[in-house]
């Protein structure tokens, strides 16, 4: 039996849900007759199981249906519905007196096999597939790309993009019944705002009100390129900038101002707009009496001092608000903090407005404080490696604690300053608080980033090839070291930190280890930390690219430290002490470094540091907070027990002369040749010697001053840091930086050792430091090169940085800055003048990721000349490789 292919029921089109269906006649087709459908088959194009659609149908055999009827309507209807097909139909295969033989033809949507965006940056583009969840495999219809285009045109003209068109176009695929989907943005120029007219304002001026729509700005003629607030028109800010201007009245005094009107005119010549905005401001209001009712916690005073509005002063709502509950500081100094500081997390405090008269509001402040909630269930969630213990022993908020925000807040810093969460995303969700029971659950949501690093590079610096290979683990587990399954890569999750670094060239080779477990016996905050280190330098020639293995300087050092948070003082202040042994041996290395070029060296030293450091939630873009640190590094004190007389040390006979002239017999008759040492200057006054050599002759030997002076060395050093970070406005933010420190001695005979000094200037990296010298970054200058070949023992450096970010995410943080900076290094207290400073400013960029730590390039300006120099210095570019936080 053959298909008639005569078309049977229903040729739909389907626009806003609704459908139409027509019938035509076909041999032996009675209209208006019931049938009995003898069968039902499906053909086309499609990749369901036929059995399958026939069921969406909800048709099936020895159904009666009566042609034309609802019954095949519906069953188009519901296949319509599911949204998988372009096409449905219905077709009569036969029909053989009462029954009906009838052939449901399909055909399947394509499914989208690729997506591809033009015109917009990678990013951005990943951005725009989620956000239109144009997913492999979704199936395409009309539908879909209209909704795809309004999304992506609406998105950029509410950024401003007025202009913005979008394109898409479907082409076959590869594969069966696919498409790939071209998307061509053109997002045009941004509009601008042209012109901001105000009307109704009598008691704040024009200037004022422009000021107070913070995010909508007009183009000046003096300012025509705007930087931190441009001109440009985003739909969204302005209508926030709309409260604003209502706050600022309000602000003033004027409790009922309000936007009576407001018009966005949009000129597409010039592709700019106008905006004409209609204020109605109002009487100017005064706070009257103000009541607190409902508190037994607090005293009416004492919630007086904390709102600190009086009866008298201008009415301010906004100040008010803030004062009540501050929502843009959840560690602001307001009353709803200070209950729920206190445990009274189910306190309610509303200011109500009970009486106005005249020019005059009185206020009650009502206060239903609750029952106090403790701390019930603390969980956390999002941590895929690292162990639950080292994540809870951070935690400021306990079960069984009285619910304390603050702590809560601290938490959170806690948790970002660990450095293996993204800050961003680090948030509490209180769960299941009962007033009843006095109980609250905490949830912690944690995103784990990356926390270890390697460093593999290599280049030319010094005159030579450099290869450096570094590894840094951040969230170590030693415990594992010896479990195989742990590995993966390589044991995680305790929260220790583990580096390994080697660097070497053809004339020097350095190793080193640290390791810090953060929780000493895992009970209490005590951080242990250690390293040890061994470096060796072979003398170099720099401009014959020689090297001298005969002429070296080895160093070893180890230190072994322990810090603990203090409790009581204030909030994150942390003790530490260190022991640092030092070995210096030189063998032959007289390269002018060292006044002494054979002999050893030996530096112990003891360290204590008190600091406070309370920068927000991340280390690398700190938005607020500060660090604070003074610290002293002494060594015992030699002079007082050693029984050397350092004053009179180049007088003793085994330090005194050393001869330099012809060879000549003595008072004894014994023959003194050059080398030898002498107790005294051969002269013509001494007819003793043969032949009377001039005094030039012989001379005290520095070296073996040298040797002994600083065969253990004696010095004391103290220093100051204070770190501020303050946000200017929304995410930009000024860093402003002091430091100072100051290296003696105990005893002025024996003098200032030549290890351990300062020097200032350049990138603040200190490599190929091999006399334990402090680098102090000072841009816009060599390195170093603001200090005396020697070192200073004095220094101070003042800077302000200001950052911007351009990203934040848990991938790559990036941000730029621009920086002034001061500073200066002194050779003696004599010649300290903390006014007299090399100043520098310039800008730069800092990447910080997971993998491989922060990367930076500065370009300095300095402003005044090298040392010895008349010419200021000018640009210098600084290479930055390293937590120069």
């Amino acid at each position: 039996m053959f298909k008639k292919s005569i078309f049977l029921l229903f040729s739909f089109i389907i626009s806003a849900l609704s459908y139409t269906a027509t019938a035509q006649e076909t041999e032996g087709l009675e209209p208006g007759k019931d049938y009995i459908i003898a069968d039902l088959t499906v053909s086309g194009d499609f990749t369901y199981n036929p059995q399958n659609i026939i069921l969406f149908t909800e048709l099936r055999k020895g159904q009666t249906i009566r042609i034309p009827g609802e019954e095949i309507s519906n069953a188009i209807k519901r296949l319509w519905e599911l949204g998988l097909f372009s096409d449905v139909n219905f077709y009569a295969d036969r029909v053989e007196g009462d029954s009906l033989y009838l052939d449901l033809v399909v055909k399947e949507l394509p499914k989208l096999n690729e997506v591809k965006i033009r015109g917009v940056k990678k990013g951005k583009q990943e951005s725009l597939i989620k956000d239109t969840q144009l997913t492999k495999g979704k199936y395409v219809n009309e539908n879909l790309v209209t909704n795809t285009k309004n999304y992506i045109e609406n998105k950029y003209k509410k950024d401003g993009y007025y202009s913005a068109k979008a394109n898409i176009n479907l082409t076959p695929a590869d594969t069966t019944n696919a498409v790939n989907m071209l998307i061509t943005i053109d997002r045009g120029r941004k509009v601008r705002i042209s012109d901001i007219a105000i009307h109704g304002n009598e008691q704040l001026s024009d200037r004022q009100v422009k000021k107070a729509l913070k995010k909508t700005k007009e183009k000046s003629f003096l300012n025509p390129i705007r930087i931190f607030k441009p001109s440009k028109f985003i739909g969204e800010k302005y209508k926030e900038d709309l409260t604003n201007l209502v706050d600022k009245y309000k602000e003033k005094g004027f409790r009922d101002a309000r936007v009576i009107s407001d018009t966005v005119v949009y000129n597409p010549k010039s592709n700019t707009v106008a905006i004409d905005i209609t204020v109605e401001e109002g009487r100017k209001y005064y706070f009257g009496d103000i009541k607190f009712l409902g508190n037994s916690v607090y005293t009416n005073q004492e919630l007086s001092s904390i709102l600190g509005i009086k009866k008298g002063d201008v009415y301010n709502g906004v100040l008010l608000q803030k004062r009540i509950a501050d929502k843009d500081r959840p560690d602001g100094q307001d009353i709803t903090n200070e209950y729920q500081n206190n445990g009274y997390l189910f306190s309610q405090i509303n200011a109500v407005e009970v009486r106005t008269y005249n020019d005059t509001i009185d206020f009650e402040i009502r206060i239903s404080e609750g029952p106090i909630a403790y701390f019930n269930n603390i969980t956390v969630v999002g941590n895929d490696r690292t162990n639950d213990r080292v994540i809870y022993r951070e935690l400021s908020t306990r079960p069984g604690q009285r619910w304390n925000k603050e702590e809560v807040v601290n938490t959170v810093r806690n948790l970002g300053t660990m450095g293996f969460f993204d800050p961003e995303t680090i948030r509490p969700e209180i769960k299941n608080a009962d007033p009843s029971t006095g109980t609250v659950d905490v949830e912690w949501h944690v995103t784990e980033k990356g926390s270890s690093q390697i460093e593999l590079q290599g280049g030319y610096g010094g005159g030579g090839f450099i290869g450096t290979l570094g590894l840094s683990f951040n969230n170590f587990s030693i415990r594992n070291i010896f479990n195989k399954k742990a590995y993966q890569p390589i044991p995680m999750g305790d929260g220790q930190k583990l580096s390994l670094r080697a660097q070497g060239s053809t004339y020097f080779q350095t190793y080193s280890f640290s390791f810090t477990e953060p929780w000493l016996g895992g009970k209490k905050p005590v951080q242990l930390f250690s390293s040890l280190s061994h470096s060796r330098q072979f003398l170099y020639n720099f401009q014959t690219r020689d090297v001298d293995r005969s002429q070296s300087f080895t160093i070893s050092s180890i230190t072994l430290g322990l810090a603990k948070r203090l409790s009581g003082l204030a909030d994150r202040v942390t003790l530490s002490h260190s022991l640092t042994f030092q070995y210096y041996d030189l063998n032959n290395y007289n390269n002018g470094l060292f006044t002494f070029g054979d002999g050893v060296s030996r530096n112990f030293a003891y360290t204590v540091e008190l600091s406070r450091d309370n920068r927000g939630n991340s280390l690398i873009y700190p938005t607020y907070g500060s660090l604070f640190s003074v610290s002293v590094r002494a060594t015992p004190p030699y002079s007082l027990f050693n029984n050397v007389d350092y004053a009179n040390l180049k007088n003793l006979p085994e330090y005194k002369y050393i001869y330099q002239g012809n060879t000549y017999q003595d008072a004894n008759g014994d023959f003194v040749n050059p080398g030898d040492y002498v107790q005294e200057v051969p002269s013509a006054n001494n007819p003793t010697p043969l032949r009377a050599p001039s005094v030039e002759s012989a001379a005290a030997d520095p070296a073996k001053v040298d040797q002994k002076r600083f065969n253990v060395l004696e010095y004391y050093k103290i220093k100051f840091k204070g770190d501020w970070y303050t946000r200017i406005y929304n995410k930009l933010v000024l860093r402003s930086l002091a430091e100072f420190g100051f290296m003696g001695a105990y005893n002025s005979d024996r003098g200032l050792v030549p290890f351990e000094r300062f020097y200032l200037g350049g990138d603040g990296l200190a490599n190929f430091a091999l006399d334990g010298r402090e680098v102090i970054q000072l841009r816009g200058y060599p390195n170093q090169a603001l200090s005396s070949i020697y070192g200073g023992t004095i220094y101070n450096k003042f800077s302000l940085e200001l950052r911007y970010p351009v990203s934040l995410k848990q991938q790559a943080q990036i941000y730029v800055l621009t920086f002034a900076e001061a500073g200066a290094s002194y050779d003696n207290f004599t010649e300290y003048n903390p006014f007299v400073l090399k100043r520098s400013a310039g800008f730069g960029l800092r990447v910080f990721m997971p993998a491989f730590g922060l990367l930076g390039i500065d370009f300095g300006h300095g402003f005044d000349p090298l040392p010895g120099s008349t010419q200021k210095n000018g640009w210098e570019t600084h290479f930055i490789i390293g937590q120069q936080f």
